[in-house]
Parts: C-alpha cells; sequence; structure tokens
C-alpha cells in the first residue's frame, strides 16, 4: 500500500469589514475572513442575528482597500469571487 502525506497548512487569517444591508447609510461590520490566492477571502460566520451581511458565510469575495473618516485604512468585501 502507498503511504499518501498530508500536508495541513494553516490559512491566515484577516479582518474584512463587512458592508451591512439595510441600514440607511453606510455601515461595515468587521469580521473574520481566511486569506486565500488570488486576492480572495473566504468569509467566516456564523452571523449574528441583528446584521445583515452583503455576502452570506463560507462566501469567497474580493476586497478593496478603504479609507475611514478617522484616516485609518481598512479592507471591504466588494464583490463575489469567481
Amino acid at each position: 500500500m502507498k503511504k499518501v502525506d498530508h500536508k495541513v497548512t494553516a490559512l491566515a487569517e484577516a479582518t474584512v469589514y463587512m458592508p451591512l444591508l439595510q441600514e440607511g447609510t453606510d455601515v461595515w461590520s468587521p469580521v473574520k475572513a481566511e486569506v486565500h490566492p488570488g486576492g480572495r477571502y473566504r468569509i467566516v460566520g456564523p452571523m449574528p442575528q441583528d446584521e445583515q451581511w452583503s455576502f452570506a458565510p463560507g462566501s469567497f469575495v474580493l476586497c478593496e482597500p478603504k479609507t475611514l473618516s478617522d484616516g485609518g485604512q481598512v479592507i471591504v468585501a466588494s464583490s463575489i469571487a469567481t
């Protein structure tokens, strides 16, 4: 029987700012995400019951940099990754 060598690699984690729906103004919530090749991020859940995210937990998304009003820089989930 041939031995199969399985390597487990830990994915890097990042904080992605998730656009919230039905807020009446632009609002983002920091969520955990796994960093994947090709500039993709996989959103890690669960989604809090009092929030409605633009992208569901488990989704692969692309992000864009955003400068906040205080001058801080974050990355914001902007579209589904294909």
